[in-house]
């Protein structure tokens, strides 16, 4: 069974930075390409970004590139997204998930920008 457990999440204020983690477990984490969508207040799911297995592919929506990094430890079985320049546009529940639309995502983890 896929679970996946979203953390790192917080109060920051603009400008600032956040790391989150996702510890996966239930399948085989290497093989899969993984995703961060989030979902802000009022409106539905978003996706972030993507990472293909082993790490060499990334992508990103426009909205959060050249800010945000994501990253993999198959090791760990870990996924993770750096969060830097953030903005209060920003702010959402960010998930894990093992689909670019979000159908299979963890319970997320609320991530607020405000000063």
């Amino acid at each position: 069974q896929v679970q996946l457990v979203e953390s790192g999440g917080g109060l920051v204020q603009p400008g600032g930075s956040l790391r989150l983690s996702c510890a996966a477990s239930g399948f085989t984490f290497r093989t899969y390409w993984l995703n961060w969508v989030r979902q802000a207040p009022g409106k539905g799911l978003e996706w972030v970004s993507t990472i293909g297995t082993g790490g060499f592919i990334t992508r990103y929506a426009d909205s959060v590139k050249g800010r945000f990094t994501i990253a993999r430890d198959d090791a760990k079985n870990t996924l993770y997204l750096q969060m830097n320049s953030l903005k209060s546009d920003d702010t959402a529940v960010y998930y894990c998930a093992t689909d670019a639309q979000g159908r299979v995502r963890g319970q997320g983890t609320q991530v607020t920008v405000s000063s």
